[in-house]
């Protein structure tokens, strides 16, 4: 009996311990499509150490050349996707009041426009797995699955996210999980 399929747009993916050494290892990925052709999703909580305005060539508004850019997954690294949310998005693709854009004209429209509530978030590459492909990774149990939110994915800390939710939103058997070290040689 063929199972159906169980969309995980608008979901949270964790890493469940099983990615250690790879590009995973303690990401938090918003998936942003997911269908029978495959997934796109972006890694939320690794920023990179350089500002937009130093990686991307193009006439930004300074508030967006400012901001960190982030490093949203391993394919195609000098692709642009970034994050827009605001009070009513009507049009949102990725969640309530959530839209994931590729547009650097729209971009730069979005930097010019002024909403006190709007907030914006700036990748470079991109998490994609092929057909089928992310669902053996979840059956082989490689991710951990949470809801994504509005203030998950504009988090002041990136950095401390996995961890975070691993740990207070996960259960007790993940918190040992949180709390280990990056390289257990570190013990």
């Amino acid at each position: 009996m063929a199972e159906t399929f169980k969309s995980l747009k608008g979901q949270l993916l964790l890493d469940s311990g099983m990615l250690n050494g790879s590009f995973f290892h303690r990401t938090v990925v918003l998936i942003c499509q997911h269908d029978s052709e495959g997934a796109f999703g972006l890694v939320i909580n690794r920023s990179s150490e350089n500002k937009v305005g130093e990686m991307l060539v193009a006439d930004l508004p300074n508030p967006l050349k400012e901001q960190s850019l982030y490093l949203g997954g391993p394919v195609q690294p000098t692709a642009l996707s970034y994050l827009h949310s605001d009070s009513f998005l009507p049009q949102a693709n990725v969640i309530s009041n959530l839209n994931l854009g590729h547009s650097l004209d729209s971009l730069v429209e979005i930097g010019e426009s002024f909403s006190p509530s709007q907030q914006v978030r700036i990748y470079a590459g991109y998490a994609g797995w092929g057909p089928g492909q992310l669902d053996d990774e979840m059956k082989r149990k490689a991710w951990l699955t949470h809801p994504a939110s509005i203030e998950a994915v504009f988090t002041n800390e990136p950095a401390i996210l996995w961890r975070s939710i691993v740990s207070q939103k996960k259960g007790v058997q993940f918190k040992l999980l949180s709390q280990m070290p990056d390289d257990l040689s570190w013990n």
